[in-house]
């Protein structure tokens, strides 16, 4: 049977100071913009296109997704928005999954901590966390094999293929 694979990955870094009436309507700083840049070019030059895209309606996360499409050269079609991984759970994020297209061999989730972490931890049935205490940094990039169906994806039924963070990316 043929496998899938998860691609998660985490805004980029907003900025604080621009007077956003809330915490979800917090834009991406300029470093993020760079950053949504950077990580979109390493997509598309190692062919991690997504078939499916499923994006926090979080304004840094819908920055994060659209910067990423547009400077990698990949479509968001079909990308859909969801509310609810807005500060979501594991069980949350897990009910989103089991929503996206069944079709879709590689899917991007796109989001916030702390719940991608939680949710690469069960996926993979435990992660080590790197010396600097930060598993996915902003705009980290997870690749996660999983198995054909996106439904009841239990604790440890994946596995972690590569961890990217945009620091560690040649320019």
């Amino acid at each position: 049977m043929k496998r899938r694979e998860l691609l998660i990955l985490r805004h980029a870094k907003s900025a604080w100071d621009t007077g956003a009436p809330s915490d979800f309507d917090r834009p991406l700083a300029v470093r993020g913009l760079k950053a949504t840049q950077r990580i979109g070019r390493y997509i598309a030059e190692t062919g991690l296109i997504p078939d499916a895209i499923v994006c926090s309606t979080a304004t840094r996360a819908v920055q994060t997704v659209l910067g990423a499409a547009q400077s990698g050269g990949f479509t968001l079609r079909p990308v859909r928005f969801e509310n609810a991984i807005y500060e979501a759970s594991l069980k949350t994020l897990l009910g989103v999954l089991g929503n996206c297209n069944p079709q879709a061999h590689r899917t991007m989730i796109v989001g916030h901590n702390p719940g991608l972490e939680y949710l690469i931890d069960h996926l993979a049935g435990g992660v080590p966390v790197p010396g600097d205490g930060k598993l996915m940094p902003t705009a980290a990039l997870a690749r996660v094999d999983l198995p054909t169906n996106w439904h009841g994806l239990e604790r440890g039924q994946g596995k972690l293929l590569g961890l990217t963070r945009v620091r560690d990316l040649d320019d």
